[in-house]
């Protein structure tokens, strides 16, 4: 469907470094115009003015006050875009934020009951979502071509957001207990979450290990593992802050009772399927995205003016079950103990 009117966008915080490239894939759209930024960092203020020509603003509060919008986008610590969308929401403004939605359970909570106080759509923005080789992947599953799915398996991992290249102010927060919610287990332990809820549902238990295994000049973990607990099903989440290469990191796969798919990450990556007949695993391949699944930008416009659900992943209501998933995990390392689901206080 083509869409009629150009949505007026303001962004609320800067300091998460997605921001840039959610924003060009946004303007790329021709239906979305970024109207306002705020975020109290001069720096990163100067470079919206520069980069997009739009009003900036030292306080989301002001913005908000101000600006006459149609939604907005929340590029803050994983803390503060609590409150960010509750002031959102209470304007009638539809509502994008960055994986993997809150620091906490009663954050992602607080965020799904103010959009449906208000009215307004809530979308969370996972990057894996927008692969074409993981689209394809997942609708295989659904459609029975591996049987019946047993378990789903994702790695995140890389040498670390400082090594990797993260703004100073990215950093800072994600190196921030208070801010992130944790460290490696919550902003890569995330991914596999996702897509374990997503697929399988909220499991039963969950057990974790976790800690710092190598950095030991940080707050949080930097290297988190997670087994989710299903009757008939695992699920397992990887995340690593200190991994050397990127061999194993950003894979995905899905163990079926008829085969299995091997997700590699990337532009190029491939989309592997086992069987009894072929178990090294042959190249399936991935069609073109409709142009409304190609980037979190063109799919939130698509989504607030049909009312189409957002791309798989990426519905408020699976980020909220796995940020639960995240929540007990957390609370397995700290107990040494399964965490039963779900959990008493959601």
């Amino acid at each position: 469907m083509q869409l009629t009117k150009t949505y007026r966008i303001g962004v609320l915080g800067l300091t998460h470094d997605h921001v840039w490239q959610n924003l060009r894939d946004l303007l790329g759209s021709s239906h979305g115009l970024l109207t306002a930024a705020a975020d109290p960092n001069k720096p990163l203020l100067e470079r919206a003015k520069h980069e997009f020509d739009c009003t900036t603003y030292k306080d989301y509060h002001t913005l908000l006050q101000r600006e006459r919008l149609d939604a907005v986008y929340l590029y803050g610590d994983n803390a503060t875009s609590v409150e960010m969308a509750e002031s959102a929401a209470a304007r009638g403004l539809h509502i994008l934020v960055e994986k993997p939605m809150a620091a906490d359970l009663i954050g992602a909570d607080r965020m799904l009951a103010a959009a449906r106080r208000f009215g307004v759509r809530l979308m969370v923005n996972w990057p894996f979502a927008w692969r074409p080789q993981l689209q394809r992947a997942i609708h295989m599953v659904q459609n029975g071509d591996i049987g019946r799915l047993w378990q789903v398996r994702y790695r995140s991992a890389h040498e670390g957001p400082l090594e990797l290249g993260c703004s100073p102010y990215f950093v800072q927060w994600l190196y921030d207990p208070e801010l992130n919610g944790a460290g490696a287990l919550l902003d890569y332990g995330c991914y596999g979450a996702c897509l374990s809820s997503y697929l399988l549902g909220l499991p039963s238990r969950v057990t974790a290990v976790g800690g710092r295994l190598c950095k030991e000049d940080i707050l949080a973990e930097d290297n988190a593992f997670i087994l989710m607990s299903y009757p008939r099903a695992l699920g397992i989440a990887e995340a690593s802050w200190t991994q050397i290469g990127g061999m194993t990191a950003y894979v995905a796969v899905l163990y079926g009772t008829a085969g299995t798919l091997l997700i590699e990450a990337g532009e190029n990556g491939r989309l592997l399927l086992a069987t009894k007949e072929a178990p090294e695993g042959l190249p399936v391949e991935a069609p073109a995205l409709p142009s409304h699944m190609l980037n979190a930008g063109v799919n939130f416009l698509h989504g607030i003016e049909t009312g189409d659900e957002f791309a798989p992943l990426c519905e408020a209501r699976t980020a909220r079950d796995a940020q639960e998933i995240l929540e007990a995990a957390l609370m397995a390392i700290d107990s040494g103990a399964d965490v039963s689901l779900p959990l008493r206080n959601a």
